[in-house]
């Protein structure tokens, strides 16, 4: 274990000495991810970005990257971008990471899939806003707003989210 890990439990999110509630995809936790299965994967997976939305929050760390009117990610298996961010205009599936609920103010990315994607084994799994608490994702982890202040302002790249 690092300082820095976050461990996935039945209580919740175990990190720096607390557990924070959070919610997982509403297909549970999979050994074999897939996309649109709605699962959280298992396995160790690396903190490699941070995203936020400048307009709605301060800048939570020094590290942290405004997420810009127009970006997406792609989350098109048969797109050459998959798994990736992208920018507006863009014909593939996508997600916006700029959503008018405060879904991704605040998002840490995870190295699930990244940076080179294989074909069909899900797309990014991020670790953003719950919806309400312990409301069921599409495979991200959850954390109420404050907490996932909290805990991105902890955190550095490299910093490990494992989910046994």
């Amino acid at each position: 274990m690092q300082p820095g890990d976050m461990v996935l439990t039945p209580r919740g999110l175990r990190v720096r000495g607390r557990t924070l509630p959070c919610a997982i995809g509403r297909g549970g936790m999979t050994g074999d991810k897939r996309e649109g299965d709605g699962a959280t994967p298992r396995g160790t997976h690396g903190i490699v970005g941070l995203l936020y939305r400048p307009d709605r929050l301060a800048r939570p760390t020094d590290w942290a990257v405004p997420i810009r009117p127009g970006d997406l990610w792609s989350d098109d298996p048969a797109d050459e971008d998959y798994n990736l961010l992208v920018r507006a205009p863009y014909d593939a599936s996508h997600e916006a990471l700029r959503r008018p609920d405060p879904l991704y103010d605040l998002i840490l990315l995870t190295d699930w899939n990244w940076p080179r994607a294989e074909r069909g084994r899900g797309s990014a799994i991020f670790l953003h806003t719950w919806r309400k608490p312990r409301h069921p994702t599409a495979g991200c982890v959850a954390l109420s707003r404050p907490n996932l202040l909290w805990l991105a302002r902890g955190l550095r790249p490299g910093d490990r989210l494992i989910v046994p």
